[in-house]
């Protein structure tokens, strides 16, 4: 009769946590070699292009100092480390590396996601090119792409999001950087992430095309920083009509009072759009705001919905709850 209890018991705690060994994967990267790869981009080779059904790569702990492209053909593909803080994809390139002229700094990343439908999950993305100027750790260019417990770790420019029509969602994930860390032309909600100033700079640097209702929308985010940073700003615009909107943040006193900055040199503070709603912290006090920026209302914050967000574009899309779960 005990021992009936006990495999009930244990029966019943596999269903709630289910282990990832219980999981069907179509391949599996580790660099001891016990999986299909010993290398991400290998598996990501072998993968088939548009498949008709999602593609799901596991990949164990270990650092796997790699340059990887996810192209426009591997769409639906999913990649899941075994752990967030163990499962390391790292690169060391950046600007000056790379030399390709003005542009250098998109060719810097250790990740770049072309495709369509695109998801990670329990990943360390970074780039270990320290304080040397532009090193993009994430490059995001598709379309419905999800990021969920993933960590980013950089120093300027570490997350590129670009795509003027790409929308990206991000969960539960750590963010750090210097300078416009987070940057670039698509729509991308943040939820639960936790953004980390390493030097006083910008967290953002939008560049959100005219006539897009959305830019970058951080809700229930956390905004801390190492010590001795304090004077950060929230963001700046990189182009003239920049979006970015915080709502129910904890915002840290490394935030100026002032919150915000204009790009050097231009006029972007009269088309950029940038905005907060129910923040809280000492980072968060309003009373010495940039004149251009806005507080929302409660009406107007209703607007910043999931659904409203990241909406679907084409009437045969799936609804944005099906594609970001």
């Amino acid at each position: 009769m005990q021992k009936k209890s006990i495999l009930i018991i244990a029966l019943f705690l596999l269903s709630i946590f289910p282990s990832f060994a219980a999981q069907k994967y179509d391949f599996t990267v580790a660099q001891d070699g016990s999986g299909s790869f010993t290398t991400v981009q290998a598996a990501i080779d072998a993968c088939k292009a548009f498949p008709d059904q999602p593609i799901v790569i596991f990949v164990k702990n270990g650092i796997y100092k790699e340059k990887i492209k996810i192209p426009a053909c591997n769409s639906h593909l999913t990649i899941i480390g075994e752990s967030a803080e163990k499962t390391i994809l790292s690169n060391n390139d950046h600007f000056e590396k790379t030399n390709r002229g003005r542009n250098s700094t998109f060719y810097t990343y250790t990740l770049m996601v072309e495709a369509n439908d695109f998801r990670a999950e329990n990943l360390t993305i970074e780039n270990a090119a320290g304080p040397v100027g532009q090193a993009v750790a994430l490059h995001v260019e598709g379309d419905r792409c999800v990021f969920i417990n993933c960590r980013l770790l950089g120093n300027q420019d570490t997350l590129y999001l670009a795509g003027e029509t790409s929308r990206d969602y991000f969960a539960d994930c750590y963010i750090e950087g210097t300078t416009d860390f987070i940057f670039g032309a698509a729509t991308s909600l943040f939820d639960r992430c936790t953004l980390h100033n390493k030097t006083n700079s910008y967290i953002t640097a939008a560049s959100t095309s005219k006539g897009k209702p959305f830019g970058f929308v951080f809700r229930n985010c956390k905004l801390t920083a190492a010590e001795g940073v304090t004077k950060a700003y929230l963001g700046r615009p990189w182009r003239d009509y920049a979006k970015v909107v915080y709502l129910n943040c904890q915002i840290g006193a490394h935030i100026v009072p002032v919150g915000w900055a204009n790009w050097d040199k231009t006029g972007r503070d009269k088309t950029a759009y940038y905005a907060e709603y129910n923040n809280t912290g000492t980072g968060a006090a309003i009373g010495q705001r940039a004149a251009w920026s806005h507080q929302l209302t409660k009406e107007e914050a209703t607007a910043y919905s999931t659904e409203k967000i990241l909406a679907p574009i084409l009437p045969t899309e799936a609804p944005v709850q099906e594609w970001i779960k």
